[in-house]
């Protein structure tokens, strides 16, 4: 059987005296050159402090290399609060006073697996940023991204990560204004090693138990998927998933999480 492995790149907040604060010019490292630490990587990605951690092939490796991340990334600013807020407000003259770059959003595209379209890019001047919770699935290695075939099976995956974990995600995520910029149900890179499921927020970083259930969710998902289960295709028959996740439908969710045996966090 194909290994599973599981991964994430969240963006967390600062906070000193309760107010959000950018991170520039705090966190070291930067997209292009990440700052490396022991179990993954931080850098600066906008205003938000970004880290990554190295792929898990086990529940207890995922939450040991989250962990260890997330402790040196509070570490290196001691005088800060790192939240996992999934909306952070920042006034309009504060904004006016970051460099363009970190203004900067939607640099590379991401693609809605349900109408494989391009997602579009936000705007950039709405005064408040987003926090991701981005989970990195690898199974394969040295896939061409650029391929029809592998982009479609990529689209049918981010489906399926919709039933798993979009769905129940609702219900420990209230917050809905993320969506206006990112996060909307299906959203998905396809990376050289499997893709990246964009549409969970931050929020899933608070708990131990929600950390477990996000690669647990995960491995559920891809070990169904590759046996063959296409529960996304079998529900968009008869429902809208899009429409319930990106409305927070809780009632509607909690009728296909309970039909088709899904576990919640």
């Amino acid at each position: 059987m194909t290994k599973i492995l599981v991964g994430a790149d969240p963006e967390l907040f600062l906070k000193k005296d309760g107010v959000h604060v950018s991170g520039v010019g705090l966190i070291p490292g930067t997209k292009a050159y990440p700052h490396a630490v022991e179990c993954g990587a931080i850098q600066l990605d906008g205003m938000a402090a970004e880290f990554n951690i190295n792929p898990a092939a086990s529940e207890q490796e995922f939450i040991t290399n989250l962990d260890t991340v997330m402790t040196i990334l509070a570490e290196t600013v001691p005088e800060h609060e790192v939240v996992a807020d999934p909306v952070a407000y920042f006034t309009r003259e504060y904004m006016a006073t970051q460099p363009a770059a970190a203004l900067d959003l939607g640099c590379d595209p991401d693609f809605n697996g349900w109408t494989r379209s391009v997602n579009e890019k936000p705007d950039a001047d709405i005064p408040f940023r987003t926090g991701s919770g981005h989970v990195h699935v690898g199974v394969v290695e040295g896939a061409d991204v650029t391929d029809e075939q592998f982009f479609n099976v990529c689209c049918d995956a981010a489906k399926e990560m919709d039933l798993f974990l979009g769905l129940p995600s609702i219900f420990f995520d209230d917050d809905t204004q993320r969506r206006e910029m990112y996060g909307k149900a299906g959203a998905f890179r396809p990376k050289s090693y499997g893709f990246e499921y964009r549409t969970l927020s931050n929020a899933w970083l608070r708990t131990d138990k929600l950390k477990r259930w996000v690669y647990k969710a995960t491995q559920n998902c891809m070990v169904g998927f590759m046996g063959g289960q296409r529960l996304a295709e079998k529900y968009a028959k008869s429902v809208d998933v899009q429409e319930i996740i990106n409305t927070s439908n809780k009632k509607e969710a909690v009728k296909i999480i309970n039909d088709a045996g899904l576990v919640m966090a």
